[in-house]
């Protein structure tokens, strides 16, 4: 048990330098030594009446950078991420499509789909690492990391307008096929969340589109549905991110 813990100010700062470290590819477990190891010489400045700029500096980013310029990035270890937030993403649109029916795509949008899934990784990191460096507020960080769906979701719209417009060969998966795919993300959703030991995709998934097929059973027209089904989408998907920083405040408290 800690005899004091640390101010507001110094526990956003290590949270922040963990998020920044890990976006920035860096390994687990030396972001967990350098973490904890700055943790202590912050508790223990803050028992002698230092503040954290007297330890870190004027500039929390430039800190940040200069930490991270002196870690070597863990390719191998991160390679083992790539797969599964492309994976995890592509399922936004193929369990959308899978609840109009089976599955059936052209090639252009399966290229498409796969390059929205890479540009939505490396947004998803660029946000995370943006909010990190530069100490947003927990309203503009919300917002900030919220800027990737929407941004992917314009993504995918364009996909699908340009395919509507320039028809190239279709892959026709029909119903057994779509069943086999369906169950393999699901298959995938459930272990990825209980290795990761989070809800956010299920949690992001059914925010995405479990309104809209509610929504489809309405005499609301067509804007409307999609208006509504995304206002539904993020207020859940906020709901769901304020509680789980909520939880892992309780437990910290808990614990210390």
């Amino acid at each position: 048990m800690k005899e004091k813990q640390l101010s507001v100010k110094s526990e956003k700062f290590i949270d922040d330098l963990r998020v920044y470290l890990f976006s920035s590819g860096k390994n687990d477990q030396e972001i967990k030594e350098i973490t904890e190891e700055l943790e202590g010489h912050l508790h223990e400045a803050e028992q002698n009446g230092k503040s954290i700029d007297q330890i870190i500096g004027a500039s929390p980013k430039e800190y940040m950078m200069s930490i991270s310029s002196e870690m070597k990035t863990d390719y191998r270890s991160w390679a083992k991420y790539v797969p599964l937030i492309i994976i995890g993403s592509m399922s936004f649109t193929i369990f959308g499509d899978l609840i109009q029916g089976t599955l059936s795509y052209s090639i252009f949008k399966i290229i498409g789909t796969l390059v929205y899934s890479i540009l939505f990784f490396g947004g998803v990191m660029f946000a995370y690492r943006y909010v990190a460096r530069n100490q947003v507020s927990r309203i503009m960080e919300f917002f900030i990391l919220l800027l990737p769906i929407f941004l992917s979701m314009l993504i995918i719209g364009g996909v699908l307008f340009v395919d509507s417009i320039y028809k190239t060969p279709m892959i026709d998966f029909g119903i057994i096929g779509s069943w086999v795919i369906g169950l393999f993300l699901l298959c995938f959703i459930i272990l990825f969340s209980v290795w990761a030991k989070t809800a956010i995709l299920p949690v992001t998934l059914l925010a995405l589109h479990l309104p809209t097929f509610l929504l489809s059973f309405t005499s609301f027209n067509v804007v409307t549905q999609l208006i509504t089904s995304m206002v539904i989408a993020y207020v859940l998907i906020g709901l769901y991110l304020f509680y789980t920083v909520k939880k892992a405040k309780g437990n910290k408290e808990v614990i210390e």
